[in-house]
């Protein structure tokens, strides 16, 4: 069995986040991290790698700083790691991204592709459904569970305060919850196995049956209007009562805004 598994690496949001100047962010100027939900698909991977013997590659798009993401990768168990970075491919949004995912994804051999359902970042979960259209294979979204019965995945796809079970045959696309699992630890062998790994590293001229107007930020149909670090909010009311106005003058406003 081969499986793909997709990620990124995102800003560390308690660090704060930067943005340039066209309003998108700022990557190279802030702490990363691996994006949470696909860390859980990686977990799943790396699990029926245990149970199965399976190969798992791990794809990321970013700027070359995000080859940090594939030797974490690397380092919890992962066998190999390609990166994709062009300058032609800065700026993208959902569109171009998968665009560019699925153009890197066509070079490679695969039975099941797993990403995250969103990124915390964007927070679309447009990505890995569209990755899946780009290469006409299923896509089951929402994964809280899944396990492999003979060449088909079988998920249980989380839908408001229950699942639905799905089945479907590979090769096909998973996106996962990040309470899919508890990702594993790196170890101290594979964080040196990690350091010594040859990353894959793809650009433009690489990616397969991608045409050059739907990449970057050109090829991106999404426009930010504005973007901005935090919501600023006003000082409030602040009032001086006793106890017992304290509570009456509560109570009017959760009646007057139809709280109670």
């Amino acid at each position: 069995m081969k499986i793909v598994v997709c990620v990124k690496q995102v800003p560390d949001t308690k660090g704060g986040v930067k943005f340039n100047p066209d309003g998108t962010l700022d990557r190279s100027a802030m702490l990363a991290i691996m994006n949470p939900d696909d860390k859980a698909g990686l977990e799943a991977a790396l699990r029926l790698k245990d149970q199965y013997g399976a190969e798992v590659t791990v794809v990321t798009m970013g700027l070359p700083k995000a080859e940090e993401v594939l030797r974490e990768a690397i380092a919890m168990g992962a066998d190999k790691g390609i990166l994709v970075t062009d300058r032609v491919l800065g700026g993208a949004d959902t569109w171009a991204t998968s665009q560019t995912i699925a153009g890197a994804i066509r070079n490679l051999e695969y039975d099941l592709i797993i990403t995250g359902r969103q990124a915390i970042d964007g927070d679309t979960a447009q990505v890995g459904p569209q990755i899946s259209e780009h290469l006409n294979i299923p896509v089951i979204s929402y994964a809280q569970n899944l396990k492999i019965e003979g060449d088909s995945v079988i998920v249980e796809r989380q839908f408001d305060d229950r699942y639905h079970v799905l089945k479907a045959k590979m090769p096909c696309l998973v996106t996962a919850l990040a309470e899919l699992n508890e990702p594993r630890y790196m170890t101290p062998g594979g964080i040196f196995d990690a350091y010594d790994a040859e990353i894959t590293v793809w650009g433009r001229a690489n990616l397969v049956d991608v045409e050059d107007s739907n990449l970057g930020l050109k090829g991106s149909p999404t426009q930010i209007a504005k973007a901005s670090d935090k919501v600023r909010k006003g000082a409030g009311e602040k009032v001086a009562l006793d106890p017992t106005e304290s509570v009456d003058y509560i109570m009017d406003k959760l009646l007057t805004r139809h709280v109670i």
